[in-house]
């Protein structure tokens, strides 16, 4: 029996440590050098900020006892300093910011550049679609949560450590300046010490209390608002995607009533994140109207008896102020934290998803296809088995060898697994058992019936995935003019939406630019000439066949003229426990001049 192994859904906990094990290589990785730079700048230009702001709370006490003592000189001094003072504050403030977004960007471009190396390897962006797990919308993912996963974790490592110090700073502040209070209660001296440090400590305590019990469903609410956003993002792009079927078929009223129910749940998760939002905001105003009131009435006792100055009142008011920010840094940052979270979190589930696949691909991995590099020039399936990722049977022992320069046509019902099996001879398809051996350097060329058209000009379009510019371009020329694609020479330089311009047997047609431009060892045509008609059709296997005569040749096909460009076909016919090769037989080839006179006869036979 085959064992074989799904994946498992992750804890969020997992998810959070998933995305950290992979960004933390910004820090331990190739790039070290200029995280650790960028970390110790911003961190010299924290305590700059803080000598900074400690002396404007010296200045404040400076100039309120001088407005007290009403001393002109000392007025104009303070006034006169405070100019060097701003410039200062402002340009450590300016450079502070230039150092925070500059780790950001730089840590957002690793991290992109990782996940999609990762998704561009061994086809792990097809397979997504097949395997179960939390990773729709990729795209958003990299292009959206990325950027949202990187940029605060940055803001906040930079302000909690702010937060800290600057508390450690202020709390003796407030120590010197506002000593001891003596209370006399029911008759009884109660001696307090530092009483501002504890009150500014008691009052943070309680307003970060208040900002989680109220605002506690922030993250979740987050976290299904981010998704319901890419869901709509990509109903959006399929529509354009599939605009002429759409079209065709007259669905823009389907269509228009799905994206409405798509809206719909974007619209509902944002009233659900207004809501947190509004309740976030309650304790948030609060704080900022109570802060700067409460250290003026805890000193108004020691001002009005005469042991303080007005400008010790407002030095230490300044510095309470200071110290329950430092404390309410998760009171002001929570609903910025409730949307890392949830990106943190949906990134983790695409990293979870790629680091399945990766282990799915090692050799030797239970349930999976092992493909083998050898010395030989055949291509040989050998007990091959191809499953579902659940283990459902598609393919049960094929044992199939090709030869070079062999045409193979392989035919079979509607869902006998035929294109699965391709995928696997691709190594796109890693689910089931046995081997495939691939002769070692062997160049393997895949054709689909729809043939992927790239963005760019269409000297991009006919060459891809080759470097347009590593192409001879008369060669490119006389390829497209060879296969029936004359009449586009011109635009080759053209910049167009080729996807939508070109017709479906037009890209069919690019696809055999491609095939010549590569002269691969083994080809894999899978419907590639579904678009054609039969007269282009025997032009363009004409063409293959002469100019490719060493390489082998494997068509997935359903149409019976195909027959006189193939030596071997191949049938697979459904069977309890999986579709299975019921022949293997050499076919008698007629000529291929007298191909249309074949077909003629067929088509008159037919409505006869």
């Amino acid at each position: 029996m085959m064992v074989q192994q799904l994946q498992k859904i992750p804890s969020r906990r997992d998810l959070s440590q998933r995305f950290w094990s992979a960004a933390r290589q910004f820090w331990v990785g190739p790039s070290r050098r200029l995280a650790w730079l960028l970390t110790i700048g911003n961190v010299l230009l924290v305590f700059l900020q803080l000598a900074a702001q400690f002396r404007l709370n010296v200045w404040n006490r400076d100039i309120f006892n001088a407005l007290e003592q009403k001393d002109s000189a000392a007025v104009l001094h303070q006034a006169l300093l405070f100019v060097p003072l701003t410039v200062a504050i402002v340009g450590f403030g300016v450079a502070a910011v230039y150092g925070r977004m500059t780790t950001q960007r730089k840590w957002r471009e690793w991290l992109t550049e990782h996940l999609v190396a990762r998704l561009l390897a061994h086809g792990h962006y097809y397979q997504l679609n097949l395997v179960r797990g939390d990773h729709k919308n990729p795209e958003a993912r990299i292009s959206q949560d990325a950027r949202v996963a990187t940029d605060p974790p940055v803001d906040f490592a930079v302000g909690i450590f702010y937060s800290v110090v600057t508390a450690v700073t202020f709390i003796g502040v407030l120590w010197v300046v506002g000593g001891n209070l003596t209370l006399d209660l029911a008759g009884a001296a109660v001696f307090v010490p530092g009483y501002l440090v504890l009150a500014a400590i008691g009052y943070s305590i309680l307003a970060s209390i208040a900002m989680v019990l109220i605002a506690r469903r922030f993250v979740a609410v987050s976290e299904a608002t981010n998704q319901a956003e890419a869901e709509f993002r990509y109903a959006l792009t399929r529509l354009s995607d599939n605009g002429e079927s759409i079209a065709l078929l007259d669905g823009e009223r389907e269509e228009q009533e799905g994206l409405r129910k798509s809206l719909g749940s974007v619209l509902h998760q944002w009233l659900l994140l207004c809501y947190q939002h509004m309740r976030a905001t309650l304790v948030s105003n609060g704080n900022s109207v109570l802060a700067p009131v409460v250290p003026l009435v805890l000193c108004a006792p020691k001002y009005l008896d005469g042991s303080m100055t007005l400008g010790e009142v407002m030095q230490a008011a300044g510095a309470f102020v200071q110290v329950q920010s430092s404390f309410n840094w998760l009171v002001d940052n929570y609903p910025r934290l409730a949307d890392w979270m949830a990106s943190v979190r949906r990134v983790g589930s695409l990293i979870a998803s790629l680091d399945y696949l990766e282990a799915v691909g090692r050799p030797g991995e239970p349930g999976t296809i092992r493909r083998i590099e050898y010395d030989a020039s055949a291509l040989r399936l050998r007990d091959l088995s191809v499953t579902l990722e659940d283990g459902t049977v598609v393919i049960n022992d094929a044992d199939v060898i090709v030869q070079p320069g062999e045409r193979i046509l392989v035919m079979g019902e509607s869902g006998t697994g035929k294109s699965t099996l391709v995928r696997a001879i691709a190594g796109l398809w890693p689910w089931g058992k046995g081997e495939i051996f691939i002769p070692r350097k062997a160049k393997l060329f895949l054709m689909p019936q729809y043939p992927y058209i790239p963005l760019g000009d269409l000297r991009r379009v006919v060459t891809y995935p080759l470097p347009s510019n590593q192409v001879d371009q008369n060669n490119i020329r006389e390829l497209m003019t060879l296969v029936g694609l004359d009449h586009l020479v011109d635009r080759l330089d053209e910049e167009a939406p080729w996807q939508y311009v070109l017709s479906g047997g037009e890209k069919q047609r690019v696809a055999f630019v491609r095939l010549l431009l590569h002269e691969p060892d083994f080809v894999v045509m899978d419907e590639a000439t579904s678009a054609l008609d039969p007269l282009s059709q025997e032009h363009l296997l004409t063409v293959v066949t002469a100019r490719l005569s060493r390489a082998a040749i494997i068509s997935i096909a359903h149409r019976p003229e195909l027959q006189a460009f193939h030596q071997r076909i191949l049938v697979f016919e459904h069977r309890p426990g999986g579709s299975q090769l019921i022949r293997d037989n050499q076919i008698m080839v007629p000529p291929i001049g007298r191909l249309p006179q074949i077909m003629n006869w067929l088509h008159a036979l037919g409505t006869a």
